[in-house]
This record gives C-alpha cells, structure tokens and sequence, in this order.
C-alpha cells in the first residue's frame, strides 16, 4: 500500500532561487519576442471544469451506491477485511466477485471518469476505496458502522459530505478527521497518470510536436535502450525532496510527473513526459537514479523541466492540445529559447485552481549540470549529475 501524503511542496532558499530567476530571466531577454506563448481559450478553461466536475460526480455517484450496499451485513464484512488488510480496496473488481448489484454502477462510474479524462476505456477500473485516516482503524475493527465518501480534489475543501447506508447525507470537517470510520472512494492516480501520460504524449504527436515515451526507466534500465545508438549522455537525478503541506484528511493521493522540453534535432520543439510514481510522502528524501533527460534528443545543450501535480481531474488530451497550440508558435531561432513559460501559459486559468498543480520549473538545465538545483518558483529542489548510458 502506497501510504497517503499530504500536498507535497519543497521548503528552498531564496538566494538560489533568485539566482535561478537571474539566470532565467537573462536567458528570455535574449529570446525573440516572436516565443511568447498566446494565452489559453476560454473554450479549453471551461472544458476543463467540466472535467473536474465531471470526475467528481461520478466519485460521487459511486460513493453513495456503496453507501447504500453497506446495508448487507456479510458484503460489509467482506470490504471492512479488505480495507483493514490492503489499506487500498480496488472496489470494482472486488463488487464484481462479491456484490453483483453494486458491479454495475461502479462500472458505469470507472467509464465516466476515464472518458472525463481522455483515456480510452481500455484503462480499466479506476475507483479505489480506501480508509479516510489511520485514526480510524480502531473504530472500524470494532464494528461501528462505515460511512462512505467521494475524496476530494480542492485544498480549500472546508467540509466533506458523507453517505450512511441509508442514503442519507452527513457533513463532515475537512481539516479534521471524524471518529466514525469513513470509507473515501478515490482514484486510482498511478494508473490513471501512466495511461494518461501515454495519450499526453500520442496527442502531442498527432499535433505535430515531437514527444518520447513516458520515462519512469532507471539509469541501469536506461543501458538497453542505449544499445543501438553506442550510448548518450543523460541527466541523472539522485536526490529530491518535497515538504509538507495541511491537506483534508479525505483528499487523496497524487501524483508528480514532470515535462522536459526543449528543442529537438530537428530544430522542432519537442515535450518528453517523465512519470514520478516513487513520489511518495512528504519529507522523504528520494533517491530514485532516475532519468530526467535524454540529451540525444534534443539540439541544443539546454533544456527546461516542468513538474506538475495531478489531483485525479485532468484530461490529458485537453492538456495536450493545449501544450501542443502554444509551443508550434515557437521556433528555432538559431539560440535556445526557454520554453517554460509557453508550458504555464498554455494551462487553462481553472487548472490552478488544484489540478493538476504546477510544482516548480528548472529552467536552462544543460548537459553538464551537476549538484543541487533549486526551482525557479522556490517550491523544489533536486540533486542531479552528467550519466553516460552506454550500450551492452
């Protein structure tokens, strides 16, 4: 069981933030004014918030028909040993084998959430069930009676509603975890991230703008694909840290991915998608030996690195397109552009609102960087270095 995180944010110092600043702001003075990014349509802004609702509502929908489904006594049984054993239910699957009545309307809200999002209805289920707080345990091994709620997207949540058995509605404090034991329906962002990660990179594609596949390879992984080319020189990372951050006790996981952009061989622009599944907990230092960039793709000794947040809510083909519409009116003036801000101001003025959340940004990382390196936005920092992929 992957254990729940607060919003995970890094605490940085404002010196080299500031030089990182300096240093990005030098760099875009001296880019044409033809690279600025135009900003989002209020078409793609409004979509997005349909989306948002959209997701939510079917989590809501799912919440309160397993509310009612906790009613039968063996089947409530049956979800409290599996909740108290894995932390994390797979609900669908598990109501399929156990609850055929509760089977279909979970299956119709798995198929709502993943059209909401843009993923193809291959993806497979996506609500997962899970145990509002750990605090909670004792009174659901006891037997109280499990309420059951939709997990929430929006820090600003003050209150969260709650389904009894009986269909009827309790509101419950956000900030602060009730005695009763409650069930939280939420999604399965893992999956959900590396499926939409795949449909990211094959829209932008279709758009014209060059993309990899998502990277989650390690740096020993990373040696197989280095066969056919005799290697390349990649930027490694080491180590990152993300610091805490009061959440509700009902929102659920999220996931950090980070797009590195630049400009390809071809003098194009191109976006490569890097899935961070390891990011787990706040105030961990990780040291995944992950790959972060691939220098063999792109043209210049320069690139940028995005990283967001995903909350549950995106729909990566609107995510996309819209990536996709502000990059094409960059091009190749012969020097390296930063391509950061284009990224931001693609992303519809909703988004901000929680999903996905923007992390923090490295602008102009080259091949050579080496140590720690701290966000342009004070919310980040990663340890990085040179690696040679060689071939086997």
């Amino acid at each position: 069981m992957r254990p729940r995180h607060p919003r995970r944010r890094v605490t940085l110092t404002a010196t080299a933030a500031a030089l990182l600043a300096l240093s990005a702001a030098q760099t875009l003075a001296a880019a044409p004014t033809a690279g600025a990014a135009p900003a989002a349509p209020a078409r793609t802004a409004h979509h997005t918030s349909a989306t948002a609702a959209a997701v939510t509502g079917a989590q809501d929908r799912a919440a309160r028909a397993i509310a009612r489904s906790l009613g039968d006594g063996a089947w409530r049984a049956r979800l409290r040993t599996a909740a108290l054993k894995s932390g994390d239910v797979a609900v669908t699957a598990l109501a399929a084998r156990a609850n055929p009545g509760l089977a279909s309307p979970l299956a119709a809200a798995d198929r709502a959430i993943a059209g909401a999002k843009g993923l193809d209805s291959k993806v497979g289920p996506l609500l997962r069930l899970r145990l509002g707080d750990r605090s909670m345990r004792g009174a659901l091994t006891a037997g109280t009676a499990p309420w059951v709620a939709a997990a929430a997207s929006d820090d600003a949540t003050r209150t969260v509603t709650a389904y009894d058995s009986h269909g009827r509605a309790h509101t419950l404090d956000a900030r602060e975890a009730p005695a009763r034991p409650v069930y939280v329906v939420d999604i399965d962002s893992s999956k959900a991230l590396s499926a939409g990660l795949d449909v990211l990179r094959g829209e932008l594609v279709k758009k014209g703008v060059r993309s990899s596949a998502p990277a989650t390879v390690n740096s020993a992984a990373a040696g197989r694909a280095a066969a056919a080319s005799g290697g390349f020189w990649t930027t490694k990372i080491d180590a990152v840290e993300l610091s805490d951050d009061e959440e509700p006790w009902v929102k659920g996981d999220a996931e950090i991915y980070t797009l590195v952009t630049g400009f390809g061989q071809d003098g194009a622009v191109r976006v490569d998608p890097v899935d961070m599944p390891w990011l787990d907990n706040d105030g961990t230092v990780y040291r995944p030996n992950q790959i972060l960039v691939n220098w063999s793709n792109y043209k210049y000794d320069l690139a940028d690195a995005v990283m967001m947040e995903d909350d549950g809510s995106t729909n990566y083909h609107d995510l996309a397109v819209a990536i996709a519409g502000a990059l094409l009116t960059i091009t190749d003036q012969g020097t390296y552009i930063p391509l950061v801000d284009a990224v931001l101001n693609a992303i519809p003025t909703s988004w901000w609102t929680d999903d996905p959340d923007y992390v923090d940004s490295w602008y102009t990382l080259a091949q050579g960087s080496n140590g720690t390196l701290h966000g342009a936005r004070n919310n980040g920092w990663m340890t990085v270095e040179p690696y040679w992929v060689s071939q086997f």
